[in-house]
């Protein structure tokens, strides 16, 4: 379990380090202060947070489920749909401004990850719990990805 464990927090870390290249100055680059935000935009740090402890939570997730040797194809195939989903929105939204593009990958990356807690949960029971804030927050992020591309 160990091993699983350091293996997907490195997988889900990496999502996020590449997400970060991508970025280029993100959220204080002139494009993305000068939109019209959500008013349930939260403050800037909530969002490294946030990321910070789904990622450990998916990762416990994932080394739980990855013990389901019968399902390990799938679960491979959706963790790394996942995982590309999750690295391209960054680069989409805040370095070529796709506003559009990038609200049809979050909303194909909430989609999925609702899909994976769904038909899993009866494979891992309580340890579901552990991918609610990652499917929360993508539903956040969605609303948030939307608004911005309807107001500006």
């Amino acid at each position: 379990m160990l091993k699983r464990l350091v293996l997907f927090g490195i997988l889900n870390f990496a999502a996020l380090a590449l997400g970060g290249i991508t970025t280029g100055p993100g959220v204080t680059s002139e494009w993305y202060l000068s939109l019209q935000k959500a008013p349930w935009t939260p403050p800037g740090w909530v969002f490294g947070f946030a990321w910070t402890l789904i990622m450990i939570c998916f990762a416990i997730y994932m080394a739980k489920l990855w013990s389901y040797e019968e399902k390990r194809k799938t679960i491979m195939v959706l963790f790394l749909l996942q995982w590309v989903l999750n690295v391209i929105w960054n680069p989409l939204f805040f370095s070529l401004h796709l506003t559009f593009v990038s609200l049809i990958v979050i909303g194909q990356l909430t989609c999925l990850m609702a899909l994976i807690l769904w038909f899993f949960r009866n494979y891992v029971k309580r340890s579901t719990l552990l991918i609610l804030p990652y499917v929360v927050w993508l539903i956040i992020a969605t609303s948030l990805n939307a608004y911005i591309f309807i107001f500006n």
